[in-house]
């Protein structure tokens, strides 16, 4: 694609994201509040404010954190479908950036805006397919699986470290050199904070990849 032809593409990708982030925002709110309408019981004000104080520090800072971290990394088109579908560091971005990495684009680039949100679509709907298959079929198994007892717990247990350390061996093996600092500093983090969250952890390593990486650059320690 021309640039002359990506422009109204993203054009339209931010009025479409936009519409759509509203409206599942909308969705979303209107089901507590039909159930109080239906029920004639509304929460206190008051109470109201005092749980806001409490939750907002905590999911609003991770809610910029975000979607400073994410877009970069699928573009505006994933992004806006990412956030809209949900769960985008366990799913979605695992599957973004392996299909862009398997057609080797970035997600800076035409082709690359258009592969993630391609995959991030294919994934929100084979998700939704999975989970109601696995509600369905093994609802009536699920607690014998997952009992601490069973053969199968472990697998439950490491499904995401299994997810993210295959991810990242791929990028790990290319770019051994620029992935030591950002490991480096990972590490440190957690030891420091071992409960802090997935997506400040993220954060902090992606600064310090960028960071490590433009130093090596300046040194010539990478090309």
């Amino acid at each position: 694609m021309k640039n002359a032809e990506i422009s109204p593409y993203i054009n339209k990708v931010h009025v479409w994201g936009r519409l759509w982030t509203v409206g599942a925002l909308l969705t979303l709110l209107s089901v507590p509040a039909a159930i109080c309408l239906r029920l004639g019981a509304w929460p206190e004000l008051s109470v109201l404010m005092k749980a806001f104080v409490k939750v907002i520090p905590l999911y609003w800072g991770t809610a910029v954190i975000e979607v400073i971290t994410f877009t970069p990394m699928l573009g505006a088109g994933g992004t806006y479908l990412g956030f809209v579908t949900g769960n985008i560091a366990n799913l979605k971005l695992p599957c973004g950036l392996n299909a862009m990495e398997n057609a080797g684009v970035r997600a800076n680039s035409e082709e690359g805006e258009v592969i993630s949100t391609l995959s991030i679509g294919a994934s929100a709907i084979a998700t939704t397919v999975i989970i109601a298959a696995g509600v369905l079929l093994f609802t009536p198994f699920l607690g014998k699986l997952t009992d601490p007892s069973s053969s199968f717990s472990p697998a439950f247990t490491y499904i995401l470290p299994a997810l993210f350390g295959a991810l990242g061996a791929g990028y790990f093996r290319k770019h051994w050199k620029i992935s030591i600092f950002p490991i480096l500093v990972g590490v440190a983090v957690l030891l420091i904070s071992p409960t802090l969250g997935a997506s400040t952890l993220m954060f902090a390593t992606l600064v310090a990849s960028i960071g490590g990486a433009l130093l090596m650059i300046k040194l010539k320690l990478v090309s």
